[in-house]
């Protein structure tokens, strides 16, 4: 299976428009020093930011003119580094492990086992991108250079600063030192200050096309038939990311259950709610795909235009259900049946 980690992927399709306005403005010789790389989850934000930070690391000032592309071969040198997290010219800036998982991850290296892919994935990271964090940046950009070119810093997601380290953060864009790089990537800018906005140049990825989305599966879950294919890029809305996350997690079995559910009328099977339900209460991953999968099969029901009115009030409440049931700590399981009870009634 092809690896798809932004830091060794780079394969990125549906954002030629934003990759070239980039490269015009590296030509220029007048190019913003911080950049902030805006769009819905899953599009390649990450992987637009990594393909701009490895074109800076691995090119000549002096020959920008000759530039056609960013993209750089997964031969250079420069491409292996980032691949592997060792370029001493990137970093990259995302939340931390929590202190209890941080210490199996630095145990890990010790004992010269590290831990692979799947295990940091089940590890639990902080809420927040923390102060700490932040402030690793100024001494980072503080260096010379390894070989004179620029210093890159990546920040995902931006979203996640908190206050403190959205204010140390500013600081940073405020006097930016010379041939350094800032890329901060944003699922939702709405939740950035204003005075971060207005130090960085924008560029925002749009959702792919359902084309776009296929061509993706095939090429990363080649064992997907057309069928499934065909209905991941439907439900994933533009987002290659959730298409994965779908197809590698029963995300299809669940939405076709969460259909059966809401279209049941008098038939409506309580086992089945109540099984998926308790699912969603036990797996964090499982509850994420149901609030995905239930925002998109509303989100189609008001394109088909149809009970608008009902359905509209029914999404509040929904929205209000999942905000509090996270907010409050309340039960999921009995969050997901609400859910289920409110959208059979609005339809």
């Amino acid at each position: 299976m092809e690896n798809i980690s932004p830091q060794s992927n780079d394969y990125l399709i549906g954002h030629d428009e934003a990759l070239n306005m980039f490269l015009s403005a590296y030509k220029s010789g007048t190019m913003h020093n911080s950049w902030l790389i805006s769009g819905p989850k899953g599009v390649g934000k990450a992987t637009f930011a990594y393909k701009i930070a490895r074109f800076l690391l691995a090119s000549d000032i002096n020959k920008k003119d000759e530039y056609n592309s960013i993209n750089v071969s997964p031969n250079h040198q420069v491409f292996k580094l980032v691949a592997s997290n060792s370029h001493p010219d990137l970093k990259v800036i995302e939340r931390d492990f929590i202190e209890t998982d941080k210490k199996k991850v630095i145990k890990a290296i010790k004992d010269g086992e590290p831990l692979d892919d799947e295990e940091l994935k089940n590890l639990k990271k902080s809420a927040v991108i923390r102060i700490d964090e932040v402030r690793m940046i100024n001494e980072f950009l503080s260096k010379k250079s390894f070989d004179g070119n620029w210093r890159v810093v990546i920040i995902d997601c931006a979203d996640e600063m908190n206050t403190s380290s959205a204010n140390a953060l500013l600081k940073v864009l405020e006097e930016p030192p010379l041939k350094s790089m800032l890329l901060l990537i944003s699922h939702n800018p709405n939740k950035l200050l204003a005075t971060i906005k207005s130090r960085c140049a924008k560029i925002n990825l749009m959702p792919l096309s359902t084309n776009e989305v296929s061509s993706l599966l095939r090429r990363y879950r080649p064992e997907l038939s057309e069928a499934q294919i065909k209905e991941l890029a439907k439900i994933s809305l533009g987002s290659i990311g959730k298409a994965i996350n779908y197809a590698d997690s029963n995300g299809l079995e669940i939405y076709h259950t969460l259909e059966s559910l809401f279209f049941a009328g008098k038939e409506f099977d309580v086992h089945k709610a109540l099984e998926l339900a308790n699912m969603a209460a036990k797996d964090e991953n499982i509850w994420n795909l149901c609030q995905e999968l239930i925002e998109t099969f509303v989100s189609d029901m008001f394109s088909g235009g149809e009970k608008i009115d009902t359905l509209s009030e029914a999404w509040d409440k929904i929205r209000n259900i999942f905000h509090q049931t996270i907010s409050l700590n309340m039960d999921k399981r009995q969050a997901i049946i609400n859910i289920v009870n409110t959208i059979c009634k609005a339809l």
